[in-house]
């Protein structure tokens, strides 16, 4: 992607954000995927490449950052134990049962083996409800749900990422995955990065103290959110959860330290900019780097696995929700209707089928991506657009 491409990409999503500014009656990622998708037609955007990495090093650590430092720090403790179970637990069993009933329903639309099937459930488990959030909030007023949908998207990329890598080595060819081997590695990758990003975190939490110019504050938060992330994935753990625990320390910071609140206000004149003009970048290269995948004979069967999606996620939100009596009595099925409905499908499902695209050239893996880009698109379109009027109606 070349300077002038990315500017005029920035330039139209300015132009979609400062309508919906105006107007508030679109979501902006769904715009910008279709106006992506459309922008693949023109030979001047046709040639922009995205690779995994770019997205996974430049765009995912500072909307990760952006994402943990904002979130409130009495919400995260409140709802700690369903946001921990929902992205650990709650994500094996759905990769489990979702890539069980993609496969068993597969035969009549197309070819595809168990494993693929597994590797299309580990890519659409990731949730990106950046979008959604302030849907919910503002429609219902009811932070518990917002809190919820938004700690557990945070945690979820992470782990997700562990069980997508497992599946595509062993559908790749470059590594067989025990049960016990994946469950120590998964522990090892996960745990190390939550330490990691607690260490540095409170480390900038008590060295904000001692730099009291707010512009070099921010440059530290820069060096914390790219630093810990990278310094994680050195160490082989995980670079997104060192990133999301590195920003949740801050958020705790807040919640005890009063007179940092010029520290607060830096940050978000920095980050909400960088947040806006990446997340616009982000989602019209999503349509752009999508369309070519388009043009496959599986649209009905993709549009089953978004449903299936949908109704697993349900399902096992649901099941986990009523299992604890702690949880039960304050999320019932409409509360947990709308964590399902909000789980829209974004960056880390992206990030993770360009892996795929890179790693491997057969049938098979085109077939998944294809399938996955898809129900990824109708998951942005339709999960966007329903987020608030369902909202309303269950929640009143």
């Amino acid at each position: 992607m070349t300077t002038s491409q990315a500017i005029l990409l920035l330039l139209i999503g300015y132009i979609v954000f400062t309508i919906d500014k105006k107007q508030d009656n679109f979501p902006v990622p769904v715009i910008l995927v279709l106006l992506g998708i459309g922008l693949y037609f023109i030979p001047y955007f046709s040639s922009v490449e995205v690779t995994e990495k770019t997205i996974y090093h430049v765009f995912l650590p500072a909307l990760l950052f952006t994402s943990a430092y904002q979130f409130p720090g009495d919400g995260f403790k409140k709802n700690a134990g369903i946001i921990a179970f929902l992205a650990t637990v709650g994500i094996m069993l759905t990769v489990a049962l979702l890539g069980g009933v993609i496969y068993a329903l597969s035969g009549p639309f197309v070819s595809i083996s168990f494993l693929g099937a597994l590797l299309i459930a580990s890519i659409l488990t990731p949730t990106d409800p950046v979008s959604v959030v302030s849907i919910i909030k503002s429609a219902t007023g009811d932070e518990r749900v917002a809190d919820v949908v938004e700690g557990e998207s945070m945690i979820n990329d992470g782990t997700s990422i562990v069980i997508f890598s497992a599946l595509a080595g062993m559908f790749t060819g470059s590594k067989s995955v025990g049960v016990l081997s994946f469950l120590g590695e998964f522990l090892l990758v996960s745990l190390g990065g939550v330490l990691i990003g607690i260490l540095f975190g409170w480390l900038m939490a008590k060295a904000v103290h001692f730099t009291h110019h707010r512009h070099y504050q921010v440059m530290l938060s820069i060096v914390l959110a790219y630093g810990t992330f990278n310094l994680a994935e050195a160490f082989g753990v995980s670079g997104v959860l060192a990133t999301v625990f590195a920003g949740i320390m801050l958020s705790f910071e807040y919640g005890t330290v009063e007179k940092e609140e010029h520290f607060r206000e830096s940050l978000d004149g920095f980050w909400e900019i960088a947040e806006m003009s990446l997340l616009s970048l982000l989602f019209l290269l999503i349509g752009i780097q999508a369309a070519k995948f388009l043009i496959f004979d599986g649209w009905l069967f993709a549009v089953i696995i978004f449903a299936l999606s949908l109704f697993i996620r349900f399902i096992v939100i649901l099941a986990s929700t009523q299992m604890f009596s702690e949880w039960r009595h304050h999320i019932s099925w409409r509360e947990s209707t709308i964590i399902s409905w909000s789980g829209l499908k974004g960056s880390m499902s992206v990030y993770l089928i360009l892996s795929i695209y890179s790693q491997s050239s057969s049938g098979d893996a085109d077939l998944i991506i294809s399938l996955s880009f898809a129900a990824v698109l109708i998951s942005l379109i339709v999960q966007s657009l329903g987020v608030a009027p369902l909202s309303k109606k269950l929640i009143k």
